[in-house]
């Protein structure tokens, strides 16, 4: 089926982006374009899409939540066995994109990738709710399964095994911090006239501000 889609469009307007108004390192800056994104986007304001590089050079992309953030980056948790942790453990940069649509605004951030300490994946797990604690358990991610069944009887499972004691981590789950050394911000505008602001790192304490062309 070919379906029609070259006149969709939106005209995106917004607050103006100007470098002169923006702080000297990114991330007060992205945490203020956070704070709005989850007032305006609610629970929809974290996600991100992940993307990350196997070792024959073929990009991956999926979505994920953002989990936390401080001046050392930008932290998320999955299985460390999944396709995204291979690709990882292999390839250790990722990229990240937000997009907001409500306010016109799309983050990108690349970096390089680390797992957090232990510590810090224990705080996060056991603040998550049960039925997601057993989820660590019951998914083996991206493998192969034969159905649907093949979940619902690990469930039961892993259910009667935690019936009455505190679900562990996993070993194979936990964080990952990106690391990054550029993070771009886009304000939408009309007549596809974007602002766009772009920070590269220029050692362990500053970074270099650009603006970009749309």
């Amino acid at each position: 089926m070919t379906r029609d889609i070259a006149d969709i469009r939106r005209d995106y307007e917004g607050g103006r982006l100007d470098e002169s108004q923006t702080p000297d390192e990114p991330l007060a800056l992205f945490d203020e374009w956070l704070t709005l994104a989850l007032e305006k986007e609610g629970h929809e304001g974290n996600v991100m899409t992940l993307a990350t590089t196997d070792n024959q050079g073929r990009p991956h992309a999926r979505i994920v939540l953002l989990k936390g953030f401080d001046a050392h980056g930008m932290v998320f948790y999955t299985n460390y066995h999944s396709h995204k942790g291979s690709e990882l453990g292999n390839v250790p940069f990722a990229a990240l994109t937000f997009w907001w649509p409500s306010l016109s605004r799309q983050v990108r951030v690349e970096g390089s990738v680390e797992q957090v300490d232990s510590d810090e994946s224990d705080a996060y797990f056991q603040g998550r709710p049960r039925s997601s604690q057993l989820s660590t358990w019951i998914a083996t991610q991206s493998v192969v399964i034969p159905d649907r069944n093949w979940i619902e009887e690990r469930q039961q499972r892993f259910e009667r095994a935690y019936s009455d004691q505190e679900i562990p981590r996993p070993i194979h789950w936990g964080g990952y911090r990106v690391v990054p050394d550029m993070i771009e911000f886009w304000q939408g505008q009309p007549s596809r006239l974007h602002d766009r602001i772009r920070y590269e790192r220029r050692d362990s304490e500053s970074w270099q501000r650009f603006r970009l062309a749309p």
